[in-house]
């Protein structure tokens, strides 16, 4: 253990418990996770990215238009 380590458990004992604790409750979460099913997308789910997707590239593409026309580079 090095002086940061001893001078943590000395000032707050507590946040090495708490340590102890998050990585138990990563364990726990990342079994819940394996042992879980897979679930197919609703129908309103994939809209919902399809309309994303398609709202980011129109997007996109008027800031593309809009940094040409208004900001343009030099020849």
């Amino acid at each position: 253990m090095n002086s940061l380590q001893c001078l943590l458990c000395t000032v707050c004992p507590a946040s090495v418990t708490k340590g102890v604790d998050m990585a138990n409750e990563q364990s726990k979460l990342s079994d819940e996770l394996k042992t879980m099913q897979s679930e197919p997308l609703l129908p309103v789910e994939k809209k919902l990215i399809g309309w994303s997707i398609a709202l980011g590239i129109v997007l996109l593409g008027i800031l593309v238009w809009a940094s040409h026309t208004f900001f343009p580079g030099k020849p």
